[in-house]
C-alpha cells in the first residue's frame, strides 16, 4: 500500500472557506470533495450561496450550482447537497493525526471508554490496554501485529478505515462491479446480493490505471505546457517594458536636439509609445490571467489525482474514483491547452521608432520622427501560387505566404508564428506533413508530397488566425500514368510493314493490317503514341480510359477493317 504522510495533506486540515468575512477554523470532521477536486468542510459547503437557484417545481430537489471558494470554478452539487458528495479520506486521516501530535487523547475503538494506547495495524483500530490483551487472546486475531501509538505517531503511519454508512463498524473492504462503489460485507450479502463484488485489493489494480493513465499521458504533459507557456508571456511581459522604456530614451535623445516646439512634439511621441504600450500589455495580462487559471485547474486535479493514488487506501482511491476521473476527464477534455504558435515569446520589435519619417507640423512647423507599430494582420494575409489548389500524387507542391499590415503592405521581415495544416477531407485521420520556410521579407514559402488522392483542406494562420481565404480546397490528383507504347507516326512504319502490328489510335489499313498507316482512314495526321493514341507527346497514358469506354481486351482501340 502507499506510504501516508503527503505533504499537501497538512494543508487541507483546515477548512478554507471565507464565510461573512472569517475564515472557518473548525476541523474538517466531515470533509468532502467538490467536482473539481478541492476538499471543504460539509457544514461550510452548505452556507455557500447557489447562484442557480435549486428550485423545485411539484417539490422536487434539483441540483444547485455554487462556486468553489477555492478555484472560483462551478461547480453542481447532488440533489442531496453537501451530503451527496464524496467524503475525503485521506484529510480524515490527517485531522486523525493532528488530534494525536496535538496530545489530544484517542478513545478506544472496541469498548470507547478507555484511552487507546495501542493500534492494530492489520484492523487499523485503536485498543486500550484491556481491548488490547483481549485482542490477541482471540484466535482469529493472535497473530495481528500490534504496536504503540506513540510509536506511529512518529513514524506518520496513523489512519482509520473507511467504514459503511449503512452499517456502522463495517469496513468496505469489497467493490461491487455492477453499481461501482465500494461495500461492505453486509451490503454485499443485502442490497448486492446478486451483483459481482470483489475484494478491493483485486481490482485496484484496474481502476488506479485509469486514473494513472489520465495524469500520465494526458495533463501531466499538459502541465509542463502550461506552466512553459505561463513563462513565456512573463518574460513577454518584461521584454516589453524593457523595449518600451529603451525606446522612450531613443526617442528623448532624438527630441533634445530640438527647440521648444519639438519638445512638445517629444511629449506627444511618448504618449503614443505609451498608449501601445498600456494595450500590449493588457492583452499580455489577459492572456496571463487565461493561463494562470488553466495552469490551477489542471494542478489542482493532477495534484489529487497524485496524492490520491499515492497516499489512499484501496477503498480511499475507490471512493473517491467516480469523482477524480470525471474531472480529470473533464480538464482533459476542455482546459485550455495553449499551442507553440499562441504563445511565442514576443520582444515587442512590432514596435519601432522612425526619426526620419515625415510627423506633420506642431504649431505650424514641421517635425519628423513617429512611434510606429507595424504589425502584420492576419486578415490581409494572401497566399500565392498553384500548389495550394492542385497537386499531384507523390509528387511535391509549393505555394507562398505573404505576410502583411493592416493596410495591406508586405511586411519588410519575418519571424512571425506561421502554422500550416492540411487534413484530407474524407479521412480525417490523413495529414499531410508541411514544411513553412521563412525567407526573411514577410513571404514564406510551404512545402508539402501528399500520398494519398483526393480533396484537403489546407488551414493557413498567422498568430493562431486564418489569413485571408483559409481554409483553401487542395485538390490531389492521382499519379501521372506513363506510357507504356512509343510515339510514332503510324503502326506501318514505327513496325517495318507488320500486319500484326496495333496502335491505340482509331486508324486502320486495308490488306489484312490491324494498325495504322499515313493517309488512311481513322489515322489523326499527326504523330502519337501507340499505347492509347494520344497526340501529346508530354502527357498522361489514356490506356485505362480507351479501356473503360471500348473494353479492348488488348488494351488498344479496337481497329475497324475497310
Amino acid at each position: 500500500m502507499a506510504t501516508r504522510g503527503h505533504p499537501a495533506i497538512g494543508r487541507r486540515v483546515q477548512c478554507r472557506v471565507s464565510l461573512r468575512g472569517q475564515r472557518c477554523k473548525e476541523r474538517q470532521l466531515f470533509p468532502r470533495i467538490l467536482p473539481c477536486l478541492h476538499t471543504f468542510c460539509a457544514d461550510c459547503i452548505r452556507q455557500l450561496e447557489p447562484f442557480s437557484a435549486p428550485g423545485a417545481a411539484r417539490g422536487e430537489r434539483r441540483p444547485a450550482t455554487v462556486l468553489c471558494p477555492q478555484c472560483d470554478a462551478e461547480v453542481e452539487l447532488p440533489a442531496a447537497g453537501a451530503d451527496g458528495l464524496s467524503t475525503d479520506h485521506l484529510a480524515l486521516d490527517e485531522v486523525f493525526r493532528e488530534s494525536l501530535l496535538r496530545g489530544g487523547g484517542v478513545p478506544c475503538d472496541l469498548c470507547g471508554e478507555g484511552d487507546a494506547g495501542r493500534r492494530c495495524e492489520v484492523c487499523c483500530v485503536n485498543l486500550c490496554e484491556f481491548c488490547s490483551q483481549a485482542h490477541r487472546r482471540q484466535k482469529r486475531t493472535s497473530s495481528h501485529s500490534i504496536q504503540s501509538v506513540q510509536d506511529l505517531k512518529a513514524q506518520g503511519r496513523l489512519s482509520r478505515p473507511v467504514l459503511c454508512s449503512l452499517h456502522p463498524g463495517q469496513e468496505l473492504r469489497l467493490f461491487c462491479e455492477t453499481c461501482d462503489q465500494p461495500v461492505c460485507l453486509e451490503c454485499s450479502a443485502t442490497f448486492h446480493r446478486e451483483h459481482h463484488c470483489c475484494p478491493t485489493h483485486d481490482v485496484i489494480d484496474g481502476h488506479g490505471d485509469s486514473i494513472r493513465e489520465l495524469v500520465t499521458r494526458g495533463l501531466r504533459p499538459r502541465l509542463g505546457r502550461l506552466e512553459e507557456a505561463l513563462r513565456t508571456v512573463e518574460l513577454s511581459q518584461d521584454a516589453l517594458q524593457a523595449r518600451s522604456e529603451a525606446l522612450a530614451g531613443e526617442v528623448r535623445a532624438f527630441a533634445r536636439s530640438y527647440a521648444s516646439v519639438v519638445e512638445a512634439h517629444c511629449c506627444g511621441l511618448l504618449q503614443r509609445l505609451e498608449d501601445l504600450r498600456l494595450q500590449r500589455r493588457n492583452q499580455l495580462h489577459l492572456q496571463r490571467a487565461q493561463l494562470q487559471q488553466a495552469l490551477a485547474d489542471v494542478r489542482g486535479g493532477v495534484d489529487f489525482a497524485e496524492r490520491l493514488l499515492t497516499c489512499g487506501s484501496d477503498a480511499e482511491i475507490l471512493s473517491a474514483k467516480g469523482v477524480t476521473l470525471r474531472r480529470l476527464t473533464s480538464l482533459l477534455q476542455s482546459s485550455y491547452d495553449p499551442h507553440h504558435a499562441t504563445t511565442v515569446l514576443d520582444d515587442g520589435h512590432s514596435v519601432c521608432f522612425l526619426p526620419l519619417e515625415n510627423a506633420g507640423q506642431v504649431e505650424g512647423f514641421p517635425v519628423v520622427g513617429v512611434v510606429h507599430a507595424k504589425t502584420t494582420d492576419p486578415s490581409r494575409c494572401t497566399v500565392q501560387g498553384e500548389g495550394v489548389q492542385n497537386g499531384r500524387e507523390g509528387q511535391q507542391g509549393q505555394f507562398t505566404l505573404v505576410c502583411r499590415d493592416s493596410a495591406g503592405e508586405q511586411m519588410a521581415r519575418g519571424g512571425d508564428a506561421v502554422l500550416v495544416t492540411i487534413v484530407h477531407k474524407d479521412r480525417k485521420d490523413c495529414m499531410v506533413e508541411t514544411t513553412v520556410a521563412d525567407s526573411g521579407d514577410g513571404s514564406y514559402a510551404v512545402s508539402y508530397t501528399p500520398v494519398v488522392p483526393g480533396s484537403y483542406s489546407v488551414l493557413v494562420c498567422v498568430k493562431a488566425q486564418h489569413v485571408k481565404g483559409s481554409p483553401f480546397t487542395l485538390s490531389v490528383k492521382k499519379k501521372l500514368r506513363r506510357h507504356g507504347g512509343i510515339f510514332h507516326c503510324c503502326s506501318f512504319c514505327s513496325s517495318g510493314g507488320a500486319k500484326e502490328a496495333q496502335c491505340g489510335c482509331p486508324g486502320t489499313m486495308p490488306g489484312g493490317f490491324q494498325g495504322c498507316g499515313h493517309g488512311h482512314k481513322g489515322h489523326p495526321g499527326k504523330p502519337h503514341w501507340s499505347c492509347c493514341g494520344s497526340a501529346v507527346e508530354a502527357s498522361e497514358c489514356l490506356l485505362s480510359t480507351a479501356r473503360m469506354v471500348l473494353g479492348s481486351p488488348h488494351g488498344r482501340l479496337r481497329t475497324v477493317e475497310l
